[in-house]
């Protein structure tokens, strides 16, 4: 296999011809997002949400999922206005199986959210999860191509997966490039 290095101007190109249908900023730096948070600046009950929300996550992770249930609902008393709150329910809601309760929290969390910021990234790509798992695939796609604005890669890269005439136009041209990065004949 040929290795050669592309410069980042080059890396671009081709991800923008590979990628057309997505937007030209491929990241977002949520550190200097207004939903960074400095701990030190949150109201105390914010603060303590915040602080719930991690433990439910590392009860989800755990395989407990009653446990971060608790622990998200006790975060959304704590601070109701928490977008992430929401968002982190609805994935141990989904891990539960309970997906009508999911999609709830899912579109709480998008009203919370205003469609913006990092809370909101994660709940369009959970929404359209939820949206592809029942078969609704133009409103999953719908959510995929929202997430993927605003800089989920994992969302970029299903806009793609879900397009079967740009994922073989991609392949094809993806084989092309890679003669003309080893120096074959594309003739």
């Amino acid at each position: 296999m040929c290795q050669k290095s592309l410069s980042e101007h080059d890396n671009t190109v081709l991800r923008r011809i590979f990628n057309p249908e997505l937007p030209y900023s491929d990241t977002v730096n949520y550190e200097e997002e207004s939903e960074a948070e400095n701990t030190e600046n949150l109201p105390e009950a914010e603060n303590e949400a915040r602080q719930l929300e991690i433990e439910g996550v590392k009860a989800a992770e755990s395989g407990d999922v009653g446990a971060s249930l608790e622990r998200f609902n006790s975060a959304i008393n704590r601070c109701p206005s928490r977008a992430s709150c929401y968002n982190n329910r609805a994935q141990a809601l989904r891990l539960k199986g309970d997906t009508a309760c999911a999609m709830l929290d899912v579109n709480k969390a998008l009203e919370l959210s205003g469609g913006k910021g990092k809370a909101a990234t994660q709940a369009f790509v959970q929404r359209g999860l939820l949206n592809k798992k029942e078969g609704q695939d133009e409103k999953a796609l719908d959510d995929f191509k929202h997430a993927a604005k605003l800089g989920s890669a994992f969302a970029k890269h299903v806009v793609v997966q879900m397009n079967p005439y740009a994922a073989m136009c991609n392949a094809m041209l993806a084989e092309v490039m890679q003669k003309v990065k080893c120096g074959e004949d594309t003739a």
